[in-house]
Order: C-alpha cells, then structure tokens, then sequence
C-alpha cells in the first residue's frame, strides 16, 4: 500500500519539472552555501541569460529596457502562489443544510490556503469565477500574508488572525506600500484560482478604479492580454451625490477575462418584451413572427459589390449588399426576401434571434441600494455594508454558465453568488453548483450586525443563504433545485508533524507517533481530506456503511471505499475488496493485529486486484 501524500502539489516542482523538458539548456545548479559539515549546500536554478535567448527571436546581450509590470515583493507573491500547503477541510454537519445530498460548498477559511487545497480536485473543473475583492480605499482590510508561516501557527481563534492578531491588516494610504500590499495579496490568488477554471471558463472581478489599471495589469499577466473579453461599468449608484467636492461617482468597473479566448462564448441575454412586439406577422408565415431588416449596406457598414437577381426574375442593379452574393441565394431560396418596391429586404424569424449580445455599460441590473434593500428585506436591518445586488451577478451567470456549471466565488462576503445561483437555477431548472470561499472576518463591535448577533461575516453569508432559499421555495415550489450547501473549515492538517518531518523524531515522538493522526480528528475530517488528496469532488455524495463492526464510507458510488476505524478485521477488508472500488483507503495504524495487515495485499489481489490501495 501507498501514503497518501496530505499536502497540496508543490507547483514550483511542478513548473520546474516543465521547464527542464522544454529548455534542459537553461536549468543549471548554484551553491547556495554550506552546511555545518563544510558540504556545500546545491539548489536548482535557472539560467535567466539562456531562457531569455531561448523565447527570443534576436541576440540577447545583457540587459535591456522592456516593458514590465513590477512592484516590491512580487516574486514573494509568485513564490507564495506555488508554495505547498499541509491543511485540512473539517466538515461541519450542524452548520450545513441538506448535508448528505447538497452539491454546494461554503468553505470558511483563508481563500488562498483553501484555492491551494482545491487546485488539483478542482483543476479545470470551474465554468465562472465572480470575485469582489477588498477595494484599496484606505479603509478596508486586506490580507497579511506569510509564506513561511505554519498552519498552526496563524489558525488561532476563527481562523482571521495570527498570534500576533495581524492576520488581517488595514491597509491606509499614509502607508508607503500602499499598492503594492493590495498587489502582493491579489496576485498569488489569482494566479492559483487560474488553473481552477475550464478551457470554456471565465472570470469576473469587481473592481473600482483606485486598483484598476493595476489589477487590468495582473490579469493580463495571469491570464494573458489576449485573453481580456471585456471592461464592464456598472451603474452602482441611482441618485447623484451633490455633495461630491469633483464628480458623483455612479460608477464601478467588472474586468472580464477568459481562460481561452478562443473556446469561451458569450451568451446572449433573453429579449425584452419591447423587442418582441417588434416581431409581427402580416402575412401569416407558417415560420413565426419576424421583422424585416435591410439587405443593402449603408455608410460605414461596407459590403459586397454586386448585382442580383431574384428567383422570381426580379433584377436589382449593382449596389453594396450586406451579404455575399451566395447568402443572398440562399436567403431568396428559403423564401426569406421580400421586395418592395426598388428595395429588397429579409426577414429575420424570432425564433432565430439568439437573443442580446451583452454590451459593457450595464445599468440595467439593480444597483447598490438595491443591494442593501436586498439584506434589510432579508434580516430586517442592514448586517453587510457593502453587498452586490443579485440581478448583477445573475448576469454574469446568465452569460457565462451553462445549466450544470461549477461557479467559484472566493471572496464570497454576504454570498450574494449564492443567491443568484440558486434564483437563476429556480428560474431555468438549472443545476448549477457554487463554491464560496470566505474568511471568518469578525464584525465590528457595535454595529447592526454584532447587535443582531453576528460574530463574523461567514456567519451573516450562511444565513443570507438560508433566508435566500426559503423565499425562492415559496416562489419556484415545484423547481426541484438544490437549496442545501455542506460548510467545510479550514484547518491544520489531520496528521501530526511527523507525518511530514520524520528527521524532527526523537525517541518520544517515535513512541507517541504510533499514531500519525490528530487525536482530536473525526473519520470525517479524514475523509474529506482523503478525498482532496485523491481528486475526489468534495461534493461528491457519501454513503456510510457497518461492515464488520467498523465504519465504512462510499464515495461517488463506491468510486472510493474507506474506513479509519481501529481494530479491522479480514472481515471488513474482504467486504470492501468486494465492492471493487477504485481507490480503498485504511488508516495505517488500523489493522486489529499483525495477520490483517500480512494478508491485506492477498485479499484485494484474490478479490479486486484492479483497486488502488492507500493507507494513512
């Protein structure tokens, strides 16, 4: 039987690993320094000289001028990025809704230690990413990262501090790393969350314009420039503010950009009823309503130069067509021209029209007030200051989802996302799925939220999608959607330390480390983190068993069998072999004695020899 590995990829090894396949001449070695035995101490490195030649189409003679996007500590930030995580997703059954059967996850915890846990479960598997970070006013808090630090070590309390309580620092413009603070905590989790979203995928980030020309910079770095669909401007605001000393701002800004340009489409938005009274159908074409639109260019429109004869003799004189000469045959055979007259014009069934391509002024989809009516309808008083209103998001859905789409938000806050994924699924009977990722940011003292008994802003996202749901059954009853969500919290890994410094073991440890597992850890929490490890959905539904005397779990219909009992006899081995999972998973400590583990291997061989077998 194999370990389990219980730690996230290390990325750098991985990116290493393609460089050497792509550009051997350009990875080399450095002494670094030595160790107290006089050994020099060898690390990997890069020939940036040679790399440089060999993505350079002219000569490269030293250093030159170029163009680059840089600020103090972003290599820190690509090192963060591609740095391991040893953690945990604890399940927690009492705060969840629907448990055993929901497919949507609200995870609570640091959003970049949480993107690192789901990176290889989840690769690729996210249709659309919504995000609407902490905008750099002055004000609010962004994220103190440190690379360095152990899990332990900063999970104090919720989860929002270190033991210093600077988990979450307030990032004021008297600061002289102003920017580069708000960039160096974007950037890793973008880079990371890249490689969550489908070839087909997009993202969404709402932005204001202190960081926008420099987030536009990042995502065309991350996701590359040829990669950005589009700059959205939401009308946030619906009055004027007089008292504004230059501009009422009434604006906000959503960058859009695409995984793959060239594989993402955008959807159209459903006609407005106005748009269809346009549609009419006098002579009563057995093909619907339509609307009849000019076949013949007109000033800056271009076209094709042509004359043209209808098939029923009808002869029009060269002229600039909007249409090829071929299209217009095509358009005369399937009776779809009508003359009038010197003009000729086609008409264009409602049944063809797709519907409205998007545009990048949206002003038509709630705005903030709107928003913060949205939360006072649904607590009776305002417990979020700063929500997005539904209809917004439910936009972005609208373009860029499909019916059983996978949408991520990790900066999730009054898990406005939610809402909109679970109105639009009860409006379509779509079976979209979110994943929203949030850090238990505690609530001021004295504000609505602390007075109407809010600890954090999980606590206030959970119940918004409580209430959220319970409407939307009243409105859609029969629509069948899933309104449940499962809450996993971050946490130190399940195994002791030893699990991954074995060199650290002292005669005591040793003693103690009969047992690589936390003891205060449930076959629960075992199991989700299995599952990560094994790139088994987190949504995946779980089907516990009594085999034996000892508990077994079924995951995604037995794709995964595991049991974390102590005391398994050949009993419960032989039943889980015959099941012919996948992947079986045992605690290395849980065999009841000698003979069971002697004859483990024999039996999955005699029994389900094709089952990959894992111990931890």
């Amino acid at each position: 039987m194999d370990k389990l590995r219980m730690q996230t990829a290390n990325l750098a090894d991985e990116n290493y690993r393609t460089l050497l396949k792509l550009f051997p001449n350009a990875v080399t070695e450095t002494i670094t320094g030595y160790d107290e035995n006089g050994k020099a101490i060898v690390e990997r490195a890069i020939d940036a000289d040679v790399l440089r030649q060999e993505i350079s189409c002219h000569v490269v003679e030293g250093v030159e001028e170029r163009y680059q996007f840089t600020w103090p500590g972003k290599k820190k930030a690509m090192l963060l990025a591609n740095t391991p995580v040893s953690a945990a997703l604890r399940p927690c059954r009492e705060e969840s809704v629907d448990f055993g059967r929901t497919e949507n996850l609200y995870i609570e915890g640091d959003n970049l230690d949480v993107l690192k846990l789901l990176q290889e479960t989840y690769l690729e598997k996210i249709r659309m990413i919504y995000i609407d970070p902490p905008y750099n006013t002055g004000n609010d808090f962004v994220y103190n990262d440190t690379f360095a630090e152990r899990m332990d070590e900063y999970l104090a309390d919720s989860g929002q501090f270190d033991d210093m309580g600077n988990r979450l620092v307030q990032n004021t413009e008297s600061n002289g790393r102003f920017h580069t603070d708000w960039l160096n905590m974007i950037y890793p989790r973008l880079k990371v969350a890249k490689g969550l979203l489908s070839d087909d995928g997009a993202i969404y980030i709402s932005i204001d314009e202190t960081e926008h020309d420099n987030l536009r910079k990042v995502c065309d770095e991350i996701f590359g420039a040829n990669n950005f669909v589009a700059d959205i401007v939401w009308k946030r605001k619906r009055g004027r503010d007089n008292s504004a000393r230059w501009f009422s701002r009434a604006h906000e800004y959503c960058l859009l950009y695409a995984k793959n340009k060239q594989s993402f489409e955008t959807g159209y938005l459903e006609l407005d009823e106005e748009t269809k009274k346009a549609y009419k159908n006098p002579d009563n074409d057995p093909r619907g309503d339509y609307r009849m639109l000019g076949c013949w260019a007109r000033g800056t429109q271009g076209g094709v130069r042509y004359d043209f004869t209808t098939k029923d003799g009808q002869y029009f004189p060269e002229r600039l067509w909007l249409f090829s000469k071929a299209n217009m045959k095509k358009l005369d055979a399937e009776d779809k021209l009508v003359v009038r007259g010197d003009n000729i014009y086609r008409k264009m069934f409602l049944y063809e029209n797709k519907g409205k391509i998007p545009e990048t002024l949206w002003d038509d989809v709630s705005n903030a007030a709107n928003a913060s009516d949205e939360i006072k309808k649904l607590f009776d008083g305002i417990v979020f200051d700063t929500p997005k209103p539904t209809p917004y998001i439910k936009r972005m859905l609208e373009i860029s989802t499909q019916k059983d789409s996978v949408i991520l938000d990790f900066f999730s806050g009054s898990a406005t996302t939610a809402n909109a994924v679970m109105t639009l699924n009860a409006e379509d009977g779509g079976s979209r799925k979110y994943i929203l990722v949030q850090v238990p940011e505690k609530v001021p003292e004295g504000s609505n939220a602390a007075k109407a008994g809010y600890h954090n802003i999980c606590e206030i996202g959970k119940e918004r999608i409580r209430r959220a749901a319970e409407n939307l059954k009243k409105a859609h009853p029969d629509c069948g959607a899933d309104f449940g969500f499962k809450v996993l919290k971050l946490d130190s890994s399940n195994m002791k330390d030893v699990y991954y410094d074995p060199a650290e073991m002292d005669q005591q440890s040793l003693a103690d480390g009969a047992d690589n597992i936390k003891e205060d850890r449930t076959p629960e929490d075992l199991l989700y983190q299995v599952m990560l490890d094994l790139g088994v959905l987190l949504s995946s539904r779980i089907e516990e068993r009594e085999i034996g005397g000892r508990r077994v779990f079924f995951v995604d219909g037995g794709y995964l069998a595991a049991c974390f009992d102590s005391g398994i006899t050949e009993e419960t081995v032989k039943a889980v072999a015959l099941e012919k999972p996948h992947y079986a998973v045992f605690r290395d400590s849980g065999m009841a004695d000698d003979s069971v583990a002697a004859n483990f291997e024999q039996i999955f061989a005699a029994y389900s020899p094709g089952t990959v077998r894992k111990v931890l």
